[in-house]
């Protein structure tokens, strides 16, 4: 007799793998190494791995353990150990939190067509202002996409994803062996501790939140966390593991690069083409031309586009199919024939309109402008991981209230002091990634988030008049 399915437990190597691509990308490793001095990010991943996201993941899994029939995620977290309205406020600040995300991903798909069409990084000459117009209608039809419901942009990030997340083991494997293999010319590595060892000043700490935005969003697992074999012994294990992988990758990843890339003279637009330069220069150490790049630029293309219907469409799914309407106004939640939130979409379409144009206004180059909008995501991002320590914190100030298979530690004070070291840990990141030299940009480093997060104020008041 066969075994159903559904009655199949998951075994700890496997959520490691399941949470690996959730939580990590390349991307992370370029931004790394660009922030932090190319060869000395490895010092710094090693430490945010082991002072906060080990505890984080740890803290997912008790929540998705004892909240295991909840379908909100953070939101019902936080209504089962809070209470409705700062559910609410828990679910607003995972939806509005995706409105940088979403002005971000129309730079990223059109830099990445740049180069799978001229294989050069001649987009970093084009005019801000004309690239962000671009950039606003391929928005727009990412918006049309996402309200008719086209399920298959679902499949095509799911496929560019896993393709993007192969590339990139790829990549660090092939660069590894590729001395070996292949004889070119690398830059040879200098271990000392001088060159690999951060200098903890000002710009280590103004770059935290870039660190901390890579390894967030591990919550995305916890509905898994009652789906395993043992949860209580096998979750920790594959957390573990999952630390030891990311961190594997971040490491070998950034000492690929430093094999490329003299970390003492970083290119200045390695955010804006970092990765395509070191798929190019593996293309040339393994003789197949441009390959390696046009391969990963199309992927990217796709995956960017596809991220980008999903992250119109699916964070409001989430923020009104489980809202409290006693706090958001009526009229978001009529829908069209598709089932798509049409004055949603219109609320997005403006918010995103005014972070695409008005950033150009102010700044002149496009790879300041990729910079600057890693940099505000990485600013807004974050704020929703403070709602997961929030509940973690209430969870065991509820002491045995509430029943987990699995449990990061028994200890009740102890469980607050862990929640609470993260939540300060994330706050104290967001808050010194607002800074910077230029006052354009921090303007609107402080307008971005705190008009974003304001809004979710105005929501109720509007709701009072509307929704009598």
């Amino acid at each position: 007799m066969k075994q159903n399915t559904s009655d199949k437990k998951i075994l700890w190597y496997s959520l490691a793998f399941m949470a690996f691509s959730t939580v990590w990308g390349f991307g992370n490793v370029i931004n790394g190494f660009s922030e932090y001095g190319g060869l000395k990010a490895i010092v710094s991943w090693l430490l945010i791995f082991a002072i906060y996201f080990v505890p984080y993941a740890l803290m997912v899994g008790e929540m998705g353990s004892a909240f295991k029939e909840a379908g909100g995620g953070v939101s019902s977290w936080v209504h089962e150990t809070i209470g409705p309205q700062m559910a609410y406020f828990a679910g607003w600040t995972y939806w509005v939190v995706h409105m940088p995300y979403i002005s971000q991903k129309p730079n990223g798909a059109l830099i990445a067509a740049s180069w799978a069409v001229f294989q050069d990084s001649r987009i970093s000459q084009m005019n801000t202002l004309i690239l962000q117009l671009v950039c606003l209608a391929v928005f727009f039809i990412a918006l049309y996409v996402a309200s008719r419901g086209l399920g298959i942009l679902k499949v095509l990030t799911t496929l560019a994803g896993s393709a993007m997340f192969v590339m990139s083991i790829l990549f660090i494997l092939m660069m590894m062996a590729a001395p070996v293999i292949t004889g070119g010319e690398f830059i040879d590595i200098d271990w000392s501790v001088k060159n690999i060892m951060p200098t903890f000043d000002k710009n280590f700490f103004l770059s935290l939140s870039i660190l901390v935005f890579a390894v967030g969003g591990c919550e995305k697992i916890s509905p898994y966390v009652n789906k395993m074999k043992n949860p209580a012994k096998d979750f920790s294990k594959g957390m573990f593991a999952l630390a030891a992988m990311v961190a594997v990758c971040a490491i070998l990843g950034t000492i690929a690069l430093g094999m490329m890339f003299d970390s003492n003279n970083i290119p200045h637009d390695l955010m804006t083409n970092g990765a395509y330069y070191a798929f190019q220069k593996l293309g040339e150490y393994y003789h197949v031309g441009n390959l390696f790049v046009v391969i990963y630029a199309i992927t990217n293309c796709i995956g960017q586009f596809s991220t980008l219907v999903i992250s119109i469409d699916a964070p409001l799914r989430i923020l009104l199919d489980s809202a409290d309407r006693n706090y958001i106004p009526a009229p978001l939640f009529k829908k069209n024939k598709f089932g798509a939130y049409i004055n949603g979409n219109i609320m997005i379409a403006v918010i995103v309109s005014i972070l695409i144009i008005v950033p150009a206004v102010g700044i002149d180059s496009v790879d300041t402008l990729v910079r600057w909008l890693v940099k505000v995501n990485a600013v807004c991002m974050p704020l929703r991981y403070l709602w997961v320590f929030v509940a973690y914190i209430a969870l065991k100030k509820a002491g045995e209230k509430f029943h987990a298979e699995y449990r990061f530690v028994k200890n009740k004070t102890f469980g607050m002091i862990f929640g609470g070291w993260c939540f300060l840990f994330t706050a104290f990141a967001c808050i010194l990634g607002i800074w910077s030299e230029d006052k354009f940009q921090l303007a609107l480093n402080i307008i971005t988030p705190f008009v974003l997060i304001a809004l979710g104020f105005v929501m109720p008041m509007v709701a009072k008049r509307t929704n009598k």
